[in-house]
């Protein structure tokens, strides 16, 4: 209906009455489904990378600490034990579908929910009239730029929900917030609300084989999460659950229960004798961190960056941490909407030349990801690092056409394929 409307309005004028639009529909749903978030104590969590994985970890805490929880994330909508993937491509879905979603959480008895928020959201006023108890801040770098316009819009979005946090009519509210992020004294400027920093700097942890550990008030907790971007999800999430005086040995079994999160540094194993390893970075930063986190392998890259049409600063940027980072570089399609795949492709590729690296253009993604495969299997200490689309269930293409799609069922399948010949 938006779509419609949008072309037979001319833009200034549609542009000026959008924030009315997304306001009214705000509130029609809040009214309609009866502010359902007074009835239950909402954690909302915001920052540029990290989020999927905090809302698992703090969901599992609430489990574990006997809580009936839902949780809506980019991986999945989850009400206790049920849970329905996320195909929408929207972190933060539209029309009623959030305050919905809480009215189904407190029908079926939920005292808390954990819900992921963007700034994309934000933007559509679609946490307005959620009543927030506390808020969580992991990080934030330089995204959708070109949505909002520049950075300084993007970060203002996010500290909507600061502000929306002040504003909420909850009691004993809280601030969780990165200390290690140089915005992390924003999203702790905020009165009425307890502060609590929490530092990666100031806890002691350890990468280990299995995962990570991580020492908290003399408890040591372990994870089988990997990379140090874990160690400050799970810090984030402890530090919150200890705010709601769950004790330290139940907040330490709730993180030792979340194995894998779908789609982040997720291993995908066929019996192979090398790794493969799907997550969704799709970011300069995370891609980085992404690639950290197997120092001693040697790997094999497959990307495409991700979203035609938006964030084109960054693709010599990921080309270029790709080709400073990898052993082998397969650059292919991702999400190309209505633009060229293949001068997107050749924009990552500028990049990955600028480390001094070379590229392999493999455009069809099966393709690319069997051909990492193969290599790796004559590889010895090979990782596979398969990055930008995670759990997202489709490739978008022209003219809104949507394949199916999921990269650790095509990488299961294609580990199958080299195992049979």
């Amino acid at each position: 209906m938006k779509q419609f409307i949008k072309k037979l309005i001319p833009k200034k004028v549609f542009s000026f009455f959008q924030p009315l639009y997304h306001f009214s529909i705000a509130l029609t749903g809040a009214l309609w489904y009866r502010f359902p978030s007074r009835n239950l104590i909402v954690i909302g969590i915001t920052g540029t990378k990290g989020k999927s994985s905090t809302a698992e970890l703090v969901w599992s805490i609430l489990q574990e600490a006997g809580y009936k929880t839902a949780l809506l994330s980019t991986i999945h909508f989850k009400i206790d034990s049920d849970s329905t993937p996320n195909r929408l491509k929207m972190t933060m879905p539209g029309l009623f579908f959030v305050q919905n979603f809480l009215r189904k959480a407190v029908l079926r008895k939920c005292t808390h929910a954990v819900i992921e928020m963007t700034s994309e959201g934000v933007a559509q006023y679609r946490h307005k009239f959620i009543a927030l108890d506390a808020l969580i801040f992991t990080n934030i770098t330089p995204e959708h730029i070109e949505s909002h316009g520049s950075f300084e819009n993007y970060l203002n979005a996010k500290l909507k929900l600061r502000d929306a946090l002040a504003h909420s009519s909850k009691k004993n509210k809280v601030t969780v917030a990165n200390a290690d992020d140089v915005h992390g004294k924003d999203f702790l400027d905020i009165s009425g609300v307890e502060k609590i920093p929490f530092s990666l700097k100031n806890t002691p942890y350890a990468l280990t084989a299995t995962g990570l550990e991580l020492t908290y008030k003399g408890v040591v907790i372990h994870s089988l999460l990997e990379g140090v971007f874990n160690a400050e999800n799970i810090l984030a999430s402890v530090s919150l659950a200890e705010h709601l005086n769950i004790p330290l040995e139940t907040i330490a079994r709730g993180v030792t229960s979340v194995s894998k999160i779908k789609g982040r540094v997720e291993h995908v194993r066929t019996g192979q004798l090398f790794d493969v390893v799907v997550d969704y970075a799709h970011t300069p930063d995370s891609l980085k961190k992404l690639y950290e986190a197997f120092p001693h392998k040697k790997k094999i890259c497959v990307l495409g960056n991700t979203g035609g049409g938006r964030d084109t600063w960054k693709r010599p940027e990921m080309g270029k941490i790709a080709g400073t980072y990898c052993d082998m570089v397969i650059l292919t399609n991702e999400d190309p909407y209505d633009e060229d795949p293949e001068e997107i492709v050749t924009a990552i590729q500028k990049g990955v030349a600028e480390a001094q690296k070379e590229a392999r253009i493999i455009m069809d993604r099966r393709t690319a990801i069997y051909e990492a495969c193969l290599y790796a299997q004559k590889t010895e200490g090979a990782v596979v690092l398969i990055s930008g689309k995670g759990t997202d269930p489709y490739i978008m293409e022209a003219r809104g056409k949507k394949t199916p799609w999921d990269d650790v069922t095509v990488a299961t399948e294609v580990l199958e394929k080299i195992a049979r010949t």
